[in-house]
Parts: C-alpha cells; structure tokens; sequence
C-alpha cells in the first residue's frame, strides 16, 4: 500500500523524521513522498492551508492509498483534512496501532490493541456525533447518525469487557509472580526504546532464540526466562518498547504488561550506544519520562548501552559519561551504566553491574547461620548461594555462616535444622 507522510515540525521542536520512515516501513507501507513543514499547529488542519493545498495536488499526481500525519491529530482535524483530502486520514498513534495489530500473538496483547484501538476511536466517534447534530455528514465508517450512536455504546460495553478480561490476566501474573518470588527468583524488567536491543538481550541472557529483528515493535507479547547470576536465580521480562510521547490511552491499555517494569526488583533500560549523542540523549529522556510516569524510578536502574562492537571504546566511554551527567541533571538515580553487546554475548559488565545491585535490594539482609551437622554445611552453603551470598565462613564446634540472603527464603533455611541469625552488625560495616 503506498502513502505520503506528513510532518509538522514546531519551531521549538522537531519530529525525528528519520523514525516516522521507520514507523511506516515497519508497518509495510511504500512511501511515495515526505511533506514536511515548520509552523505552529494550525486548530483546522494541523498544518497550515497552504500545506494542505500542496498535498492536494500530490494526491493528484502520485495517486497514494492513504495520508498519515507524524503528529497527532485531534478528531476535529482528522475530519477536516478528510474532507478536503477525500482520502484515508491517519496519525502516527494510528500508524503505531496498525504495527501492534500485526505483532500481537498472545490473547493478552491482542486484547491490550485493541482497547487502544477503541479508546482512540472513543473521541472520533463523538465528533461525529456531535457533526451529525450539527447538519454535517461526517461520513464515519459509511455510518448514519442512529448506527454511529449504536457503535458509540458497542465501543464502551467492549472497553469494559476487556478491561475486565486484563484486569484477570493482570491477577493471574500476580500470583505467578509472587510464587517466583518465595522460591527466590529475582525480578528483572527489560525497558527502553523500541528497537534497542532488548530481545536480542533476552536470548543472549537465557541462551534462548526469541524472534529478534531489526524493526519497530517486535516484542509486544510478555515474554519471561530464567538465568542465574552467579549462583542466584533470576527471571528478566521483556517489555513492550518505549517511543516519543507515548500517549495515556497507550499507556492505559498496555498497564498489565508496563506492570512488569513497577514490580521488577531492578530495571535494565537498554539503549543503542552506536546511535549519535543526540538520539541516545533524546530516547533516554523519553524513557525516564515513561518510568516516571510508571512511577518505576525509585528502583535501581542499570542503563545498558548495547551494540558496543558497532563504535569505539572512546565513544562509548565518552556516552557512558554524558548519560551520568544527564541523570543527574535530572535528578533520576542510576545505579550504574555499562556497556556489552548483546549479539556477540558480551556481557561481563552486566553480569558485574546486576551482582552489586542484588545484593542493595531491600529483600537481602545480612544474616549468621548457625549450622550444627558438619555435613549439612555443603547443602546449607549450596542453599545460600542460591538465594543469597556467602560473606564468610567459622568452623568450630559449630559452623557459623556470615551471608546476605533475601529475607523471604528464611524458613527454606530453617527447613535444614540451621538456626538464622540477623546480623544487624555486619549489614552497619557494608554500609559504612
């Protein structure tokens, strides 16, 4: 199918022209011509009249199947440009909803695109409800005045339908979730810009082959393996990719899988380190604006700069530094930021980086493990290791264990006949 995009720049802001191309790839469109204007948002047609004229005559020589719009676009313009136009009108959150449809594979992430699909068509359909009243012939969906009123009330009996079906999903992860972690799994949330990474990362962790390509939006289902770090059991969750301006209704219908991020103990938010500063600075802020909406800064957040071997030690030291800077400038802690590349499973810095942030996790505590039978030692040692970390070990009459373990795994101990301590001592001494 061909299209001609459109772009309005404002003049405090550009739109990354070069990702609305890969918007429409991604989503198999051919594109015939990029339109592109700096102005203000006109109220009527988005762009200016002149603009709109222009494109008019394009329609004419290029013959497109559809227009779309980088900007959003309110339902009033949407009906406006389509009537002048007398083409098939989309805006980017359209466009991104067409790419959700086509990954989406699970029951949940079909449910999750198409409560998007219906909140965004929520305001379109009252606007031509309200043209309608008005005398005007919108002409949405070839629906008269009566069916468009039908459709109005199929939408919020649907919406609440499934809102009711995610809401089950939603309990149902938290039940899985809560037995992962009384058998001591560690939660880690995979986040970042769509196209990072992060996939590719998810296999290279669990030595697995989850579909990883080089295009927008291929994880949309949520998609959980196990690893060890050391000796400890992890689970990392791939996420849904972050884009610019990710709109509430985006937001709303993606909040079971996006949940993942708010209850992951640590968050590694990948990022493509062979991109120039300005993009890596640009995706980076959009991403801290989407955790801070998630309410998800207050846990520890390993940035991860992926595809090292695509640019230089230099320059990535160099984007390790300014990403500090900027953090900080912004007020959001990180715990660390490291670099690997995931496709040739260069991973010795993550694996450091998630080995100190465990152990600051508010589950682990320090405690002294008593064990009375010599020859339990090596299964209570085996034990610790694998939900915690051994600090030091006295052997005497009694063998005594200094550890971090989490402190939900304490009864798993006691189950051996040990006795546990809490070493508020020794917890004082790391700190200091």
């Amino acid at each position: 199918m061909k299209v001609i995009g459109v772009i309005r720049h404002s003049p405090r802001k550009r739109v990354n022209k070069a990702e609305f191309e890969d918007l429409l790839r991604s989503a198999g469109y051919e594109v015939l011509a990029i339109v592109e204007q700096v102005r203000e948002e006109h109220p009527k047609y988005n762009i200016g009249p002149g603009k709109l004229q222009q494109i008019k005559e394009l329609i004419k020589e290029l013959k497109p199947d559809k227009i779309i719009f980088a900007n959003q676009l309110t339902p009033s313009q949407a009906f406006n440009i389509a009537k002048e136009l007398r083409i098939e009108i989309m805006d980017k959150w359209q466009l991104v909803l067409e790419i959700f449809e086509k990954r989406a594979h699970s029951k949940e992430a079909k449910l999750q695109v198409e409560l998007a699909n219906l909140r965004y068509e929520l305001p379109l359909v009252r606007e031509a409800i309200r043209r309608t009243k008005m005398g005007e012939q919108p002409g949405f969906k070839g629906m008269g005045e009566y069916q468009i009123h039908q459709y109005l009330k199929h939408i919020r009996y649907r919406m609440g339908k499934i809102r009711k079906e995610l809401e089950r999903v939603r309990e149902d992860r938290e039940v899985k979730r809560k037995r992962r972690e009384e058998v001591g799994f560690i939660l880690i949330a995979l986040a970042g810009y769509t196209n990072a990474g992060k996939s590719t990362l998810l296999n290279a962790l669990a030595r697995e082959e989850i579909p990883a390509k080089d295009q927008m939006f291929t994880t949309l289902d949520t998609t959980t393996r196990r690893f060890k770090v050391g000796q400890k059991r992890v689970l990392v969750t791939d996420t849904v990719g972050f884009i610019d301006d990710l709109p509430p209704f985006i937001v709303e219908a993606f909040h079971s899988t996006l949940e993942e991020i708010t209850k992951a103990d640590i968050i590694l938010l990948v990022l493509d380190v062979s991109e120039p500063w300005g993009e890596i600075k640009r995706k980076f802020l959009a991403s801290l604006k989407i955790l801070r909406e998630l309410r998800a800064l207050d846990k520890p957040i390993i940035v991860v700069l992926n595809k090292q071997d695509l640019t230089t030690k230099v320059d990535v030291e160099d984007k390790k530094k300014a990403i500090k800077e900027l953090a900080d400038k912004r007020g959001v802690v990180i715990f660390d930021v490291i670099s690997i590349s995931a496709k040739l499973n260069q991973l010795e810095e993550l694996y450091n980086a998630l080995e100190r942030a465990i152990l600051t996790l508010p589950k682990y505590k320090p405690f002294e493990i008593v064990v009375k039978e010599r020859d339990k030692v090596p299964q209570v040692v085996a034990l610790i290791n694998s939900i915690g970390e051994v600090l030091n070990i006295e052997y005497g009459e009694f063998t005594k264990i200094l550890a971090y373990i989490q402190v939900g795994m304490i009864k798993s101990l006691t189950k051996l006949g040990v006795e546990v301590r809490y070493s508020p001592v020794e917890e004082s001494k790391v700190e200091s």
